[in-house]
Parts: structure tokens; sequence; C-alpha cells
């Protein structure tokens, strides 16, 4: 009779352990590293395509830029430990979305590292601190897209690929996201968990409250049309 009570026992308290340790983080669609051709600058070839994109585009008057509203965007983020998450983001940011016709063409935002937040102000000073975003170092953070694609996935529109310079690592990822051309305004959303290790951010946490090597970024974009 002991032994079933001790049995029952462990059984509610692994029960109550795996609740505590569900996280937002989990199940969330991954960014992808996508490699590059190092034989190539791939970067400066990029560019002068854009360029000659961007020309034609402007001579047909056709490509217009929209930029973020700070009020009706944000860049969020989530952190997961063994015992629980922690939220938080980035107060300053910048962002454009470039459309032709009915289509996004390109896409790119600045975060201003040093405006970041979270939901413990002990916390905050930490992760602005050398062990995780070095922000004195780092002070801001850029992604750029190279490749915009019209691809369903989930409740998701578009695949987007462009490269993350993150900590002074610069990597080529791709992510889902759902993008829209509205007649007021232009939005691109995403939810994708970035592997912080790719970014040199190695911290590991307490050895009794290890810290998940993922961290789920939730991005919203929205450019309304100007009057």
């Amino acid at each position: 009779m002991r032994n079933r009570i001790m049995l029952v026992c462990a059984a509610l308290a692994m029960t109550t352990t795996l609740a505590a340790c569900e996280s937002e983080v989990d199940n969330k669609p991954a960014a992808k590293v996508v490699e590059t051709d190092k034989k190539t600058d791939g970067k400066k070839a990029d560019t002068k395509v854009d360029e000659k994109k961007d020309e034609g585009a402007a001579a047909a008057g056709t490509a217009v830029v929209y930029t973020a509203s700070p009020e009706t965007s944000s860049i969020e983020w989530v952190g997961a430990k063994v015992t629980g998450d922690h939220k938080g983001g980035f107060k300053k940011f910048d962002g454009s979305l470039t459309v032709e016709g009915d289509k996004v063409t390109s896409l790119e935002f600045t975060v201003d590292t040093t405006t970041l937040f979270s939901d413990n102000d002990m916390l905050t000073g930490h992760l602005k601190g050398e062990e995780f975003f070095d922000v004195a170092k780092f002070p801001k953070s850029t992604f750029k897209a190279t490749k915009i694609e019209a691809k369903v996935e989930g409740d998701h529109t578009h695949l987007i690929t462009g490269e993350m310079d993150l900590h002074g690592v610069k990597k080529t990822i791709a992510f889902p996201a759902t993008v829209k051309v509205a007649a007021d305004k232009v939005t691109a959303n995403t939810e994708f968990t970035l592997k912080r290790f790719d970014f040199a951010i190695n911290y590991k946490g307490k050895a009794n409250d290890l810290i998940k090597d993922d961290v789920l970024l939730k991005i919203k974009l929205e450019a309304p049309k100007k009057s």
C-alpha cells in the first residue's frame, strides 16, 4: 500500500514538472541557416542586381517604399529555461518594405539592441552584458531580405531568406512569414525560433536551470499607406 502511494505521488510530481516546463518556444517554426557559396561574394552580387532592379522600377514609377509604424509594429522575443519562460523585446527599431505592383519585393529592419527589455530588471541588465547581447560592443542588429518567395506553409504565405547580423555574426537564414499588401497598409508578420549558439551567444545558465538554445522571435511590421 505504501509503495503504491509513493508511486502515485511520484507520478503526480512528474506531471507537475512536465506542465511547468511547457514553453511558448516549443513547436514553433525554426529559422534555417542557409549555406552560401564562400567562393563568391553573394552580398556584392545581390547588391548589383538590386541596384539594376531599383533603377528600372524607379523609371517605371512602380516601386514604393513603406516605412513600418513604431506604434503598430513590434519586435519581441521569448527565451526559455528549464524552469520557465522569460519575455521581452526591443523598444527602438526601424523597418521598411518595398512594394512593386501587389508584391513585396524587399524587407529589412534594424534593431537598436541597447533598448532591449525583459520581464525582469535584473535579467535585462544581464542580457545587455557580455554573456548575451553585449550591447556596448554590438548596439545594432540588422536583417535584409535577399529573396521573398510566395510559398504557403500552414498559416504563412511566404518564405523569406536574408542576411541576419546579430552579435557580430552574419548568417543567411530562411523563415516562414505572412506578408500582405492591402489598400491601406503593408504587413509582414512572423514567429520563428533562432538558435542563439549560431550567433555566438553561448551562455548556458545555471547547472540546475539551463537556458535553451532556441529563442523565439515575434516580429510584426505594419506600414500604413501615407495619406
